[in-house]
């Protein structure tokens, strides 16, 4: 099994990125991300692979990739499409730098999912208007 690493750009947090997708969901079926470069490590990825979406500075959150296709981009230009599964799931936070296009992540480099029910710790148990507030600052 293998991973892949994307920055979420535009939305500013998760709720965000819930709500495009959602709209892209009914909009243009099934729930894809488009991305230019075919994986060439397709088959690992179909393996049980997640997407990792890096939100505002943090890899926050993932989703399954249920499939990868060619597609284009509207006008005709060729693409990859990363069908994806809607649900998202929430992982430990932790901060990430910049980076175009999309990397590789292997499940030993992957952060764990956060389960629901069981206490956070560290920065997850941080209230939203604090940790905010400290993203804002650089401090975290």
């Amino acid at each position: 099994m293998l991973h892949m690493l994307k920055l979420s750009v535009g939305p500013k947090d998760v709720a965000q990125l819930r709500a495009i997708q959602k709209l892209r969901a009914v909009a243009d079926p099934p729930l894809r991300h488009q991305t230019r470069m075919m994986p060439k490590r397709r088959e690992e990825i179909l393996d049980g692979g997640s997407i990792y979406w890096v939100v505002s500075g943090f890899l926050q959150v993932r989703q399954r990739i249920l499939d990868i296709i060619e597609d284009d981009w509207g006008d005709g230009t060729p693409c990859c499409g990363l069908v994806l599964d809607p649900k998202l799931v929430m992982v430990e936070a932790r901060a990430t730098k910049a980076f175009q296009g999309w990397r590789y992540l292997s499940p030993e480099d992957a952060p764990p999912d956060v389960v629901e029910g069981v206490a956070a710790s560290g920065m997850e148990a941080l209230p939203p208007a604090l940790k905010a507030a400290l993203r804002e600052a650089r401090l975290i």
